[in-house]
């Protein structure tokens, strides 16, 4: 494992070739799967999940939105743990550092416990989405932290707790409508959750770069999961 890892750095350190970072990363997807906790165990430390993988983010390298994605979905994915004993502390600090500044990352696949490769970009629709291969998903640096009074968590749960229903709320109307003969009074309903959804969505974003508070930030973590997979539900 030791010996696989450090070639798959070599590889990615200071790559602008992106037949070869693509190949690499298919490379660790297939390892990550088959190679069990001695592989897995080397692969989320932050040597190489941050100074390696979270690196190709940067603008320089110039990746296409479907290699950026990938990269996120290993690091997403990774922070969840493995089966076995394999400590991912320092993977779920890179995790946490990432959506503390804002970036967006792909819907989650709970299909499967290893990353999924993603086949083609994000069709989330944005004008910089026209040229992926210019457009970079890490945000500009976050500004002061937020420390939230008991008062204002208490707040805040309970417009997550609404968030949460207009979410399940949202996934029904979805399940029950066929594309192409919805019922009418199903899609003024959810038209209307979805505009609330995503303004919602907006405002857990400008929390998660702000707040302070560790279990306030976990909550938020999920239900903005929660939200982006119903919101893409949608847009499909």
């Amino acid at each position: 494992p030791k010996d696989a890892v450090k070639a798959l750095k070599k590889k990615l350190s200071k790559n602008c070739n992106h037949k070869e970072i693509r190949l690499t990363l298919s490379l660790l997807d297939m390892c990550t799967e088959n190679c069990g906790p001695r592989f897995q165990s080397l692969v989320v430390k932050k040597d190489f999940c941050k100074d390696k993988l979270v690196k190709l983010l940067n603008p320089r390298y110039n990746l296409p939105i479907d290699m950026q994605e990938r990269i996120l979905t290993f690091i997403m994915t990774w922070a969840r743990g493995f089966q076995g004993m394999v400590d991912v502390s320092e993977v779920k600090e890179v995790y946490l550092e990432l959506l503390k500044k804002g970036v967006e990352f792909p819907p989650s696949d709970t299909s499967r416990g290893a990353p999924k490769a993603s086949s083609q970009p994000s069709t989330k629709s944005s004008p910089s989405s026209a040229n992926p291969a210019k457009r970079s998903l890490l945000p500009l640096s976050a500004g002061p932290m937020l420390l939230l009074t008991p008062e204002q968590i208490g707040k805040l749960y309970s417009e997550l707790d609404m968030a949460k229903m207009n979410v399940r709320v949202m996934s029904s109307i979805l399940k029950e409508n066929v594309p192409g003969s919805e019922n009418p009074n199903d899609m003024n309903l959810l038209q209307k959750l979805y505009k609330t959804c995503r303004m919602m969505q907006e405002r857990i974003m400008e929390l998660l770069v702000t707040v302070e508070n560790e279990d306030v930030i976990v909550e938020l973590i999920q239900v903005n999961e929660d939200l982006n997979n119903v919101l893409l539900g949608h847009e499909r």
